[in-house]
C-alpha cells in the first residue's frame, strides 16, 4: 500500500504532535526533534502489514542519532510503551 504526498504529509503531522521521545523524564515530540518524516516513511512502506507490526517494525527501522552521531539507538529505545499504542491508533486509518 503506498500513501499520496499528501496523506505522507498528514501523517508526518498526526506524528510530530502525537509521539515523543522521553528521556530523564522529559517529553521531545518527534516534530521537535524532526523524526516525524523519518518514522512517517517507515510506516508508510509498511502499512500493508497491518497498525500493529507496522509500528513496531518503524520504530525500530528508525535510527536516532545520539551525541553528535557516535551512537545511533533505536527509536523503539527511546519511546514509552505507550506511545506504540498512540502510533497504533495514529496509522489505523491509514492500514485500510
Amino acid at each position: 500500500m503506498s500513501l499520496t504526498a499528501s496523506d505522507l504529509n498528514d501523517l508526518e503531522v498526526a506524528l510530530a504532535d502525537r509521539l515523543y521521545l522521553q528521556i530523564a523524564g522529559w517529553h521531545l515530540y518527534l516534530g521537535d526533534a524532526g523524526l516525524a518524516q523519518a518514522l512517517a516513511i517507515e510506516c508508510a512502506a509498511r502499512l500493508d502489514q497491518g497498525a500493529g507490526v507496522c509500528a513496531r517494525q518503524a520504530l525500530e527501522a528508525v535510527q536516532v542519532p545520539i551525541g553528535g552521531g557516535a551512537t545511533r539507538l533505536p527509536l523503539a529505545r527511546l519511546v514509552p510503551s505507550g506511545q506504540l499504542r498512540d502510533l497504533e491508533e495514529v496509522l489505523a486509518p491509514f492500514c485500510r
